[in-house]
C-alpha cells in the first residue's frame, strides 16, 4: 500500500530520529509522520525551485496560495472566509505567541487546557503572561474539557485569552458542535478572545465526527482567532507554512502589528507545497485517513492486551495519550524507553502518568513496537 513503504530519515538530520541515534530505540515521538509526501506537492516544490528564483514572495499577494486556503475551507467545512482574512505565518507556535502579544498585557492571564503540547503551554510565560490549566478529564469513554473550571476562570478580569487546541492533543478529542458554542458563550460573557490551535482538523478518524472551525462560529461575529496549515496532514512541517484566519479586520491588524519584526514571512516553497496540498491531494488524503483508522485501531487492541497500560480511542490526529498509571514504575517513559520505543513524555504535556505515542507510521512499524512492548 502507498503508507507502507519505511523510508530510512538517518541521513536528513530528522529531530524525530536524531534524539535515540546510537540507540536501540524506535523513535515515535514528535508529531510528524513516516509518510513521504504526496507527489503532486513534490512535482510542485520542483517546478517551484526549478525556476531558479527563491527570492521574497509577500504571503498576502501568492494569489493562488490564498485561494486554495479559501476553497479548502469551503469544501472541507462549509466555511466561506475572504481572502483578506488569512494571515500566513511560519508555524502555529509562533502564531499564537502572537495572539499572546496582541490581545495580552504583561500580568494577565492565559487559559489552557491540560494536558497540552509543550510549545503552547510554555507561551504565555515567554510573553511575561500567567497560565491558567483547563483540566481535561475523561466523561463516558472521552477526553472533554472541564467546563465548570473554565467557567469559573473566565470569570477572573485578568484572563484575556484562552488557546484552545482542537482537535485536542495529546489526546485526539474533537470538540463537538454543543462544546464549542459552550466555549463561545463563555469567552463572549467573561471578554476572553479564543485562539483556536486547528493543525490537526484535517486528520479525522471517527466517521461520527466533525471538526466545526471556531472561526466559522456566528456567536464570535469574527472575534476569534484560528490557526491552520497543511503541514500536519501532509508532512511538510519543515517547510515553515501556516495561517491565521481572523475575520475582523480591528484583530487583525492586532494580530499582525504584534508580529512586526519578529515573525518573518511563511517560506515560498511552504507556500506552495500548502497550494498543491489542499489543490492536488484529494485522493491521498483519503486513503491516509483510511491507514491512519487501521492504525489505531489496532494499536486500541494491542493496547488493551497489556496489563498497566490504557487507551481511550482517539477520534483525530495520529497521536495515543497512554495511561501507564497502572503499571506500578518511577517513570513511565523511562518503561517504554527500556522496552525499545521512544514516545514523547508526559511530563512534557503536563502528566508523567502518560505518555504519547505517534501512530502515523507503516503498519509494520507499529507492529514491530508492540511486539517490543509486549516483550
Amino acid at each position: 500500500m502507498l503508507f507502507d513503504q519505511i523510508i530510512d530519515r538517518s541521513s536528513t538530520y530528522s529531530y524525530k530520529w536524531n534524539k535515540y541515534e546510537g540507540q536501540n530505540i524506535l523513535p515515535m515521538w514528535v508529531a510528524d509522520t513516516e509518510f513521504k509526501c504526496p507527489q503532486a506537492i513534490l512535482d510542485s516544490l520542483h517546478q517551484r525551485v526549478d525556476h531558479g528564483l527563491l527570492g521574497y514572495t509577500l504571503p498576502a499577494h501568492h494569489k493562488s496560495a490564498n485561494q486554495a486556503v479559501v476553497n479548502w475551507l469551503a469544501k472541507q467545512y462549509n466555511w466561506q472566509i475572504k481572502p483578506e482574512w488569512i494571515v500566513w505565518t511560519p508555524g502555529v507556535v509562533p502564531a499564537f505567541n502572537v495572539a499572546c502579544k496582541a490581545v495580552c498585557q504583561p500580568g494577565d492571564k492565559v487559559l489552557i487546557q491540560s494536558p497540552n503540547y509543550p510549545p503552547l503551554l510554555a507561551a504565555p510565560k515567554l510573553n511575561q503572561l500567567t497560565r491558567v490549566d483547563i483540566n481535561t478529564v475523561e466523561v463516558d469513554g472521552r477526553w472533554t474539557l472541564d467546563f465548570t473550571e473554565l467557567e469559573k476562570q473566565a470569570a477572573d478580569p485578568l484572563c484575556k485569552l484562552l488557546i484552545l487546541c482542537n482537535p485536542m492533543n495529546p489526546v485526539g478529542t474533537v470538540l463537538t458542535a454543543a462544546e464549542l458554542e459552550r466555549v463561545a458563550d463563555i469567552c463572549l460573557q467573561h471578554h476572553v478572545l479564543l485562539c483556536s490551535d486547528e493543525i490537526h482538523c484535517d486528520l479525522i478518524l471517527d466517521e461520527d465526527a466533525k471538526h466545526i472551525p471556531a472561526g466559522k462560529l456566528e456567536q464570535f461575529k469574527g472575534q476569534v482567532i484560528t490557526l491552520m496549515a497543511a503541514s500536519k496532514t501532509f508532512n511538510i512541517a519543515g517547510l515553515g507554512a501556516s495561517f491565521a484566519i481572523i475575520e475582523d479586520a480591528k484583530l487583525r491588524q492586532q494580530f499582525t502589528g504584534a508580529a512586526q519584526g519578529i515573525v518573518p514571512w511563511a517560506n515560498v516553497l511552504g507556500l506552495s507545497a500548502t497550494e498543491a496540498a489542499f489543490t492536488l491531494c484529494d485522493d491521498w488524503h483519503q486513503q491516509l485517513l483510511s491507514y491512519l483508522r487501521i492504525n489505531r485501531d489496532y494499536l486500541i487492541s494491542e493496547i488493551a492486551q497489556i496489563d498497566g497500560l490504557r487507551l481511550l480511542a482517539p477520534q483525530a490526529t495520529f497521536l495515543a495519550w497512554i495511561d501507564g498509571s497502572g503499571l506500578g514504575v518511577d517513570s513511565v517513559q523511562k518503561y517504554f524507553e527500556n522496552k525499545g520505543i521512544g514516545p514523547s513524555p508526559g511530563s512534557d504535556f503536563g502528566d508523567s502518568r502518560f505518555v504519547r505515542i505517534n501512530f502515523g507510521c507503516p503498519l509494520s512499524q507499529l507492529k514491530d513496537a508492540m511486539a517490543l512492548l509486549k516483550k
